[in-house]
């Protein structure tokens, strides 16, 4: 069992996000001038970060939207806070 970290990130100011049409969106960091495209769920954990919400709580939002187990959800949400960070877009706090 995957156990989500208690310091959960939080999105660094030079990043921006755009959504199209509630379905995918972009993000951009200013300061390489890469872009990012977000799926939905994707999308959904990073507005949830840019809102404060704490890793458990993305996860429990998944499995209230979405046909997902609380495990995968965890998970998945697992996986992509990793490569939120890997690519640099959020710091822990």
């Amino acid at each position: 069992m995957n156990v989500l970290m208690s310091n959960d990130p939080t999105p660094y100011d030079h990043i921006v996000f755009t959504e199209f049409d509630g379905a995918e969106g972009i993000l951009v960091d200013l300061d390489t001038k890469k872009y990012y495209q977000l799926n939905e769920t994707a999308m959904l954990i990073w507005k949830g970060l840019e809102n404060g919400r704490s890793a458990s709580a993305l996860a429990d939002e998944l499995v209230a939207n979405y046909e997902v187990t609380p495990e995968d959800a965890r998970q998945n949400v697992e996986i992509i806070l990793k490569k939120f960070e890997a690519y640099k877009l959020v710091a822990r706090k």
